[in-house]
């Protein structure tokens, strides 16, 4: 149910048990704190399992990403919209030191699903202030910052909006 999709230095795919490990790890420090850590095992675990529910209840939602010379995850990306959302949004993050470009190359391949696949016209990303290094994956992407948003649990969030499909088209 959950597509691969390739990019030139990519793999996004299907979350899966060998990733319950690296995913902890990350939750478990503080570079997590912009993405809703940090985080024990059993918390990443369930949120692991909701980050696989959302693919059923949206038909859509995020990738494991990997280096294509090694399954080994480095980061999560993909398309999510949780109940308390505002609307749906490409999101990323990408295990800390790695950089490289990998977010915004995933983000891409992500945002690329949306409107390609999806048939969507219009997507945001979601930013916690003091979150610079996602600040410069959305600009990089061609996202301007549009608003800010007031989440009940993550408090204030700014709110980038990407460019459409034709704007986007690669």
């Amino acid at each position: 149910m959950i597509p691969t999709l390739t990019t030139e230095r990519l793999i996004l795919r299907a979350p899966g048990p060998q990733d319950i490990d690296p995913f902890a790890a990350f939750y478990a420090t503080d570079a997590s704190k912009h993405v809703g850590g940090p985080l024990n095992e059993a918390e990443t675990w369930r949120y692991l399992c909701q980050v696989i529910g959302h693919w059923s209840l949206r038909g859509y939602g995020r990738w494991m990403v990997t280096r294509k010379d090694d399954d080994a995850a480095i980061g999560l990306v993909g398309l999510h919209n949780p109940y308390d959302w505002p609307e749906p949004e490409v999101g990323w993050y990408i295990w800390s030191g790695l950089g490289q470009g990998f977010a915004s190359e995933a983000g891409r391949a992500a945002r690329d699903y949306a409107y390609g696949t999806l048939g969507w016209t219009t997507v945001m990303s979601m930013i916690a202030p003091g979150n610079d290094a996602s600040v410069r994956v959305a600009e990089a992407m061609g996202a301007v910052r549009e608003k800010d948003h007031d989440h009940p649990r993550h408090g204030r969030l700014m709110i980038y909006r990407h460019p459409g499909p034709e704007a986007a088209a690669p």
